[in-house]
């Protein structure tokens, strides 16, 4: 039996640490890699993409929206 501790809950609210606008998006999958690493599926509207755990974060980066 695998157990699977996930950083991220499927539909919660999370945002791309590398995302200027900082949009929120949702956890719409899980995926397991071969290497037992996880992917999370982010939906933000009709565009959806896979991340690792630490290009995701469950809080908003005010600072990413500043331009310099």
């Amino acid at each position: 039996m695998m157990i699977i501790n996930e950083k991220f809950k499927l539909k919660q609210i999370v945002y791309l640490v590398t995302d200027k606008e900082q949009k929120k998006r949702i956890v719409t999958g899980i995926f397991i890699c071969a290497d037992g690493t996880l992917m999370y599926e982010c939906t933000e509207g009709p565009n959806y993409s896979k991340h690792y755990d630490f290009e995701i974060s469950a809080e908003k980066d005010i600072l990413a929206t500043i331009d310099n």
